[in-house]
């Protein structure tokens, strides 16, 4: 009989909902988990931790995170006051994006962000040179509000430590036989040449070895880390001298909504 998982309230690029029975099942017992990368929050929403220590670089996200755990149902009745027949559609969509973009309050962006999110277009989350948020409309039939998975997050997050900040900062802040969880943005499928492409992307080449030497620095003060990646020639030599597991995923990697097989794995880096 299959374990039923929590789902996270957002939608998220990259999201690891559908891998939670592989990363569970090599991901360390232990009593904080810290996640650098934490994304939607699938990992910390299903394993069993006593603590966590949740970061990520996108400001917006750990904001929401940080106004959901302190304000709660509160936050979360604000938050669906958006969900609304008349906020489903493109001009009132673009209106709310602008808005979102305008404001300087965080309770506010933090409601917007919900909003925008489910809305926009296939769980984007992207800016523009400027900080200005730019996912066009999703054009969905039905949005429903994610009332009980937020709800549910919020229960979760009692116990945890929300931060924005690099991944090297928060590694280095973690206490012995902390268990780190580290779900970077991808490297590219056809490896190494195409890195010379995403130079202008915040995390290119040198930002995984600069994870990966981190990680290999942690393991050596007994931290055990997991780093959840494609599965290429370049990702492979990177984390040479860790236990790898490797596996096909179903993901949509096109633009016009055909679903491949993609390979990916996890690293397991251990030296205790």
């Amino acid at each position: 009989m299959s374990t039923k998982h929590s789902r996270p309230f957002l939608k998220w690029a990259g999201g690891k909902y559908r891998l939670l029975p592989k990363i569970l099942e090599i991901l360390p017992k232990g009593k904080r988990l810290v996640e650098p990368f934490v994304g939607a929050g699938s990992v910390f929403l299903n394993a069993d931790f006593q603590q966590s220590l949740l970061s990520d670089c996108n400001k917006d996200l750990i904001s929401l995170y940080q106004t959901l755990q302190q304000h709660g149902q509160k936050f979360i009745d604000d938050a669906k006051s958006f969900f609304v027949p008349e906020n489903h559609n493109s001009d009132q969509y673009y209106k709310l994006r602008d808005q979102f973009n305008r404001s300087s309050d965080p309770y506010k962006r933090a409601c917007l962000f919900t909003y925008l999110n489910r809305h926009g277009y296939n769980g984007l989350c992207r800016y523009n040179s400027k900080g200005i948020f730019n996912v066009p409309f999703g054009k969905y039939k039905t949005i429903p509000f994610p009332e009980d998975a937020m709800i549910n997050f919020y229960e979760k997050s009692q116990q945890a430590e929300f931060i924005c900040a690099d991944f090297e900062t928060v590694m280095k802040q973690t206490k012995k036989n902390d268990i780190i969880y580290c779900d970077p943005p991808y490297a590219p499928l056809d490896g190494f040449p195409s890195f010379t492409k995403y130079q202008a992307q915040a995390f290119n080449f040198d930002e995984q070895v600069r994870l990966t030497e981190i990680s290999k620095m942690m393991a050596k003060k007994h931290r055990k880390i997991l780093i959840s990646n494609h599965d290429t020639a370049f990702t492979r030599e990177l984390y040479q001298g860790s236990k790898i597991q490797h596996f096909d995923v179903m993901r949509l990697i096109s633009y016009n909504g055909e679903r491949k097989y993609a390979k990916e794995l996890l690293a397991y880096f251990d030296e205790t």
